[in-house]
């Protein structure tokens, strides 16, 4: 028999994986952060796929984990936010540093 699991147990994977991205966030750990968004996606997508019937409780749960998970990317993005604008500033700074030599030949 295949193992299917339930929209709960993969809510509460994700939620696991979650507080686990704001651990790899605060320590600037950007590679471990991206992979695991990209588990945190492949979760995401299988929920979509998936049309499970819940309880009341179970719909609490959901509801819970949900406000969990939610909680945890506001705290990962209050950690990535600034080192991406630092970036943005960084590449914008680069390209106009390219257009000006583009323009006008390289500065000594």
């Amino acid at each position: 028999m295949l193992f299917m699991p339930t929209q709960i147990s993969l809510y509460q994977e994700m939620s696991a994986l979650s507080s686990s991205m704001v651990e790899a966030a605060r320590a600037n750990d950007w590679d471990t952060l991206i992979k695991l968004e990209r588990s945190i996606a492949t979760l995401r997508n299988s929920l979509l796929q998936d049309d499970d019937n819940h309880s009341g409780s179970e719909l609490k749960l959901k509801s819970q984990l949900i406000q969990r998970i939610l909680a945890d990317d506001a705290e990962v993005r209050r950690h990535t936010e600034p080192w991406m604008e630092q970036l943005r500033k960084f590449l914008g700074s680069d390209a106009k540093r390219r257009e000006v030599e583009h323009a006008h030949g390289p500065t000594p």
